[in-house]
Parts: structure tokens; C-alpha cells; sequence
């Protein structure tokens, strides 16, 4: 079975790519390339490189990605600075966490106002409607009928008295 590397290597040749025109068309550094191809994984940082590098290469030479990525994830847990860690925790991974995982990969700087202008629109219907729906109903629906009963009349001071016409005076 051929390495990650060989596989990159012979497609590119197949292609009939150079280091150069790959690194330029995947906008990778020209050592990057050539560690790939070589299985150098130390040239790297971190595994998160390794696997966005090569991702980036396999799709620019058509491979077969799914399997492609699995055996770099094979291959690199063959080494002792790139296998993958054993959880701290113990624990397995959880519905929250698939969530969680999903989200945090929202680009939210066009999500966010995507939903508040989404909100805005949605509210802006709501009170629409509900203002026509208003003004289509009969006000007076709901009153019960009533009958007019004047107040008791007023005794003991409890008004005050009406100022008598002009010039007569008590």
C-alpha cells in the first residue's frame, strides 16, 4: 500500500504538475508541498496543517478525499507527535457536542445579521397584519347594550355653586 505521499506524488506527476505549479495554484509554500509528498510531517506545526494541506492537494488533483483523509489520519497516527490525543475527560463525545461542534462552524459575522434582519422582516409582517386585522374589526363588537342613567342629584356641599349671570349679585 502506497503512502499519503506516494499518492500525492504520482497524481501530480499524472497531472503533469511541478511542485511549483501546485504550490502556486494551492497557495501553499513550495517546502509544504514537497513535505507532503515526502511524508515529512515534522515540517508541520501541528496535524490541523497536515490535514488542511493535503485536503487542499487531494482536491486540486481529484482524489478520492474520503480516503485519502483516512489514510493521513492512519498514517499520522503511526507518529508519536501528530497520533491523536486520548480524550481528557474519558468521556464520549455527546449530543451537546455534535451541537456545539455545528455551530462553531457558522461563519457568524454573516449569520448574526442575516437573523436580525430575518427577525425585522418577520416582525415587521406581525405587526402589519396585526394593524390591518384591527382596523377591519367593529370597534363597538364585544359592548353589551346599556341605558343612560344620570347621577344621583348632588345635596350637602358636595358641588360647587355656579357663579350667578353677570352684574347680579346676592
Amino acid at each position: 500500500m502506497s503512502t499519503v505521499g506516494d499518492q500525492l506524488r504520482q497524481a501530480r506527476e499524472a497531472s503533469g504538475l511541478t511542485i511549483r505549479q501546485v504550490a502556486d495554484i494551492t497557495k501553499m509554500r513550495g517546502d509544504h508541498v514537497q513535505a507532503l509528498e515526502e511524508g515529512n510531517y515534522d515540517a508541520f506545526v501541528a496535524p490541523v496543517y497536515i490535514r488542511g494541506f493535503a485536503r487542499t492537494y487531494a482536491r486540486l488533483l481529484h482524489l478520492d478525499e474520503a480516503a485519502f483523509m483516512a489514510a493521513l489520519d492512519e498514517e499520522l497516527n503511526r507518529t508519536e507527535k501528530f497520533r491523536e490525543h486520548p480524550s481528557l475527560t474519558g468521556a464520549n463525545r455527546t449530543a451537546l457536542d455534535a451541537v456545539m461542534l455545528r455551530l462553531s462552524r457558522i461563519p457568524w459575522r454573516i449569520a448574526a445579521p442575516a437573523a436580525v434582519i430575518l427577525l425585522a422582516v418577520v416582525c415587521g409582517v406581525w405587526i402589519a397584519h396585526t394593524v390591518r386585522e384591527r382596523r377591519a374589526q367593529d370597534p363597538l363588537t364585544g359592548l353589551e347594550p346599556a341605558r343612560y342613567q344620570p347621577a344621583a342629584p348632588a345635596t350637602g356641599g358636595e358641588t360647587l355653586p355656579l357663579p350667578s349671570p353677570a352684574g347680579q349679585r346676592r
